[in-house]
């Protein structure tokens, strides 16, 4: 589609995010700069002072900045002040909102917002109080706004129509993919083991330590296995979040201390080989509004344990041993039937491989664009 101005994207994520919606974004849009080079794009970055097109960016993409951090844009957008992000970027056609909230614009321009989940409606208890009363605030605000709604997933539309009143024909599904280039089987280095002090057998879960990732259970279930006869360790792979008093809890009173490896946030480069050396990925998670690592570590060859809830089944399908996040025996039992039974094992592998191939960038970008092409017709 030929523009007289160019098509807005924030950024911002990409550039202050190094893993979940920070991931998504970079992916996102790498994808689309190798699948349309002549629509005109803008990536719209706050707080950066002298940036860099990425090398594989052709000549449709540009670039807008401010120094302006996007907590200080954040503050000022909340109370109301009339600031126009288009007094930032430019003139657009179009503004794409990357990271659920939707600045103020022209009513002229049409907007599309990403809302990547609601688990701050959904599982309160594992948000922080401002983090929750900001979110509370502003995405219903920007939800309404906006002509049109992104959902990471089925399950995050359904709890946009439940729990925002949203007309369904206003939002769109769009599955993120994985990289099946870097996330494939493959040799695992024991060097890479080794500086993770993963001197045994492990269960892999990867994701940021906070609340809504279910750690302190794993590492119950760790406990039971451990006296049932199981030498094995539990890694997690996700940087330093928030409220984990729990979890810091749950290791002195189970006595897993030293049997929990809490890697901290691990380098892009060092997840193929963590997955590949895994016995299990187990993402027992409260919420998730899509969960990258269940298919990455299904494309590594890895089987995978997962909830019965939220997005998780459908981004498994019949590839996964689903469990009750709240329930202990049912995540202990399916860690230990992975351990126990070789061929469940290799049909989980078979059919997680299987699965992890239909979700590529290339077709969440075709996509994008499809959805981009019917909000400005």
């Amino acid at each position: 589609m030929k523009l007289s101005r160019p098509l807005a994207i924030d950024y911002t994520p990409a550039y202050h995010q190094r893993a979940g919606i920070g991931r998504l974004v970079r992916e996102l849009v790498s994808a689309l700069a190798r699948l349309d080079q002549e629509t005109p794009y803008r990536l719209f970055l706050a707080g950066v002072a002298s940036p860099v097109l990425p090398s594989e960016f052709g000549a449709n993409f540009s670039l807008s900045t401010t120094r302006v951090s996007p907590n200080w844009l954040a503050r000022i957008w909340r109370v109301r002040v009339p600031l126009q992000v288009t007094a930032l970027c430019g003139p657009v056609s179009l503004y794409h909102a990357t990271d659920f909230v939707l600045p103020p614009l022209p009513r002229h321009i049409p907007s599309l917002l990403t809302v990547h989940d609601l688990s701050f409606v959904c599982v309160p208890e594992a948000a922080p109080a401002r983090l929750r009363a900001y979110l509370n605030d502003v995405v219903p605000r920007s939800v309404r706004r906006a002509t049109h709604v992104i959902a990471d997933s089925s399950a995050t539309k359904s709890d946009l129509v439940h729990f925002y009143n949203v007309d369904p024909d206003k939002i769109s599904v769009l599955l993120s993919g994985i990289d099946l280039q870097r996330f494939c089987p493959g040799y695992v280095e024991p060097r890479l083991l080794e500086r993770y002090g993963l001197d045994r057998p492990y269960i892999l879960s990867v994701g940021t330590v906070q609340p809504r990732k279910n750690y302190s259970r794993l590492v119950w279930a760790l406990a039971r296995l451990r006296q049932r006869g199981y030498d094995v360790l539990l890694a997690i792979a996700g940087g330093k979040g928030w409220l984990n008093d729990d979890l810091y809890a749950t290791l002195c009173q189970s006595g897993m201390a030293d049997f929990v490896k809490i890697l901290g946030f691990v380098e892009e480069s060092h997840l193929p080989g963590l997955y590949r050396g895994a016995e299990v990925l187990a993402l027992p998670s409260l919420y998730e509004g899509f969960g990258f690592p269940v298919l990455e570590a299904m494309a590594c060859g890895t089987p995978v344990i997962t909830s019965n809830i939220s997005s998780l089944p459908e981004v498994a399908g019949d590839a996964a041993l689903l469990v009750d996040p709240l329930d202990l025996d049912e995540i202990t039992d399916a860690l230990q039937r992975i351990l126990d039974y070789a061929d469940l094992r290799q049909n989980l592998i078979a059919r997680g491989y299987l699965q992890a191939q239909k979700f590529t960038w290339s077709e969440s970008a075709r996509k994008l664009r499809g959805i981009y092409n019917e909000i400005l017709r």
